[in-house]
């Protein structure tokens, strides 16, 4: 394998799929889930950070519903905390150890997250979902997926895709000259104001020997591919 030890970072519309109403898809899940066990079985150490966007989004709570910032990235925390126990469970469901953790402390319901305890269900085999995002307002579950995987000592972050081959630079559905790129350094994003991560994420990334890789889940057998060493989608460089 290429990576030892992974982070996948999903959003949390990719569990909805196409459907326009409701916030999980049970088919959406079980793929997404069987793509995660997949390189999970081939001896890959994974743990996983899911967004909260079907379900909702802090910053726009507070834009367009008069609900104050830090409220609304409460909201999301919570958010996020569900779709983890969602995934943890179908995970759970083909045949995977899995373990949601929770930056905010919910005793009742999981384990507080710490990266000690991270590290201990890692090497025991288990699929670490990363709940409650920070457990801060005023961050990304970017910046909380960039952080888990400095703090587990990942080699590398996929950021699954839906429908997206990789990082181009314009938006391939109206731009037909749009170029998509195979490998970019996290400076050149921050000088193009690339949209493939938050800022904060990519700042944090500049120094750190983790490789980013964006690809399209919509082929579930990308996963494998990636952490098989393949070269597809785009591959984000420190510096």
């Amino acid at each position: 394998m290429k990576y030892h030890r992974v982070l996948v970072k999903l959003s949390g519309e990719a569990l909805s799929g196409e459907k326009t109403n409701g916030i999980l898809d049970s088919k959406a899940l079980l793929n997404t889930a069987n793509a995660i066990a997949s390189i999970s079985k081939l001896g890959v150490q994974v743990c996983v950070v899911i967004g909260a966007g079907n379900i909702c989004r802090g910053s726009m709570m507070s834009q367009n519903k008069g609900i104050d910032r830090v409220t609304g990235d409460y909201m999301g925390m919570l958010g996020t905390v569900i779709n983890s126990f969602a995934m943890m469970d179908t995970l759970k469901s083909i045949g995977v150890k899995a373990v949601t953790l929770s930056a905010v402390k919910m005793e009742q319901f999981t384990e507080t997250y710490s990266p000690e305890l991270a590290d201990s269900y890692l090497n025991e085999g288990y699929v670490v979902v990363y709940g409650g995002g920070t457990g801060k307002p005023f961050f990304t579950t970017d910046t909380c997926a960039t952080l888990r995987a400095i703090e587990s000592k990942c080699d590398a972050i996929l950021v699954a895709k839906n429908g997206v081959d990789g990082i181009y630079s314009d938006d391939p559905r109206t731009n037909k000259n749009a170029k998509m790129y195979k490998s970019i350094k996290c400076s050149e994003i921050i000088l193009n104001n690339l949209k493939v991560m938050d800022l904060t994420a990519i700042e944090m990334l500049k120094n750190q020997d983790i490789d980013v890789r964006v690809f399209n889940m919509s082929n579930s057998e990308n996963f494998m591919k990636v952490v098989q060493g393949e070269d597809i989608g785009t591959t984000i460089l420190k510096g």
